[in-house]
């Protein structure tokens, strides 16, 4: 070979190994590019994280239990008056809650992401973003909502095996529930208890979907929904008179104890109430507040039992 040749070989393989350079170097730089993931929220908005989200808040007690379920923790937790329904969230910083967030707090806890409701924070997604966090908004109006909130919460901080694990045994609940299925139907008449006023769950409300998964009757299924709740009626005396269900269960956000004085003091002003076999009976019971008041999160294995509990002691008494 003479000297041309071989310094023209010499500057071949240079070229091809500056080439192979290049080409391995190319993933590289795609990848790191890839790493920005974007889901899409009960909203239907598309939300971009250029990174997994360190730093959590959340306005709901729902979403508080999911995200340690999930093996993470938040920076912000909902406020109230009694200690956080997760006590590892105790020290979180309290941050509001869906029908008033604390602008202030938020700035505190230094969040990366959000997680609020749908559809009563859209309007206030772009206040909420002012702390510098993305939003999320989910919602649970039923038990397969709450599946979904599940995992949509895995897939904004990357844990979505863990979040199908937690479906998966929800899931398998329903079906063990649907196999011991209730030698009859029970009616109920689930009464939630708002600020000055009753109102009545409807099947497409959370508690109605768990009546339903425990595999009661709503009896209150044909009663007219309200157009700002449309997971509520309104409290019908004559209407609940009429229907006369096997148990009336009591709920609320707070102190149910406070609903039924309510719901008996307004329905005993009316003639028939006393006669209703549920009411001379004694079948009137206030479900807990913590799997009833608010979405439960993955406790809605807890809830549907109750629930299904309740509804064979009926059967059985």
């Amino acid at each position: 070979m003479n000297k041309s040749t071989f310094f023209g070989a010499v500057c071949l393989v240079i070229m091809l190994a500056g080439c192979q350079t290049t080409a391995q170097e190319k993933p590289v730089n795609s990848t790191s590019e890839s790493a920005a993931y974007t889901v899409t929220d009960f909203a239907d908005r598309d939300v971009t994280f250029a990174d997994v989200p360190e730093r959590i808040a959340v306005l709901g007690n729902g979403e508080l239990d999911i995200v340690y379920a999930l093996g993470e923790e938040v920076a912000g937790r909902p406020t109230g008056h009694q200690a956080s329904i997760v006590s590892a969230a105790e020290e979180a910083v309290q941050v509001g809650s869906y029908h008033e967030a604390d602008s202030e707090r938020l700035m505190l806890a230094k969040p990366d992401v959000i997680f609020a409701n749908y559809p009563m924070n859209l309007k206030d997604v772009q206040t909420l973003e002012s702390s510098g966090a993305k939003v999320i908004l989910t919602s649970a109006n039923s038990v397969d909502e709450i599946k979904n909130q599940i995992e949509l919460i895995g897939e904004v901080v990357q844990k979505s095996a863990e979040a199908e694990e937690l479906i998966d045994s929800i899931t398998k609940k329903e079906e063990q529930l649907q196999e011991e299925a209730l030698h009859s139907e029970t009616s109920a008449l689930l009464v939630y208890g708002a600020p000055g006023s009753n109102l009545i769950a409807l099947p497409q409300s959370l508690a109605g979907s768990v009546l339903d998964g425990a595999g009661g009757v709503n009896t209150a299924a044909t009663f007219e929904q309200l157009q700002e709740y449309p997971q509520y009626a309104a409290l019908s005396p004559e209407r609940v008179i009429e229907e006369d269900p096997d148990v009336v269960l009591f709920m609320a956000h707070g102190d149910p104890t406070n609903v039924q004085d309510s719901f008996e003091q307004e329905m005993n002003q009316h003639a028939g109430w006393s006669q209703l076999p549920a009411v001379q009976e004694g079948r009137m019971h206030i479900l807990p507040a913590d799997l009833f008041g608010t979405n439960p999160g993955t406790r809605i294995i807890d809830a549907l039992d109750y629930m299904y509990e309740k509804l064979k002691d009926v059967q059985q008494n």
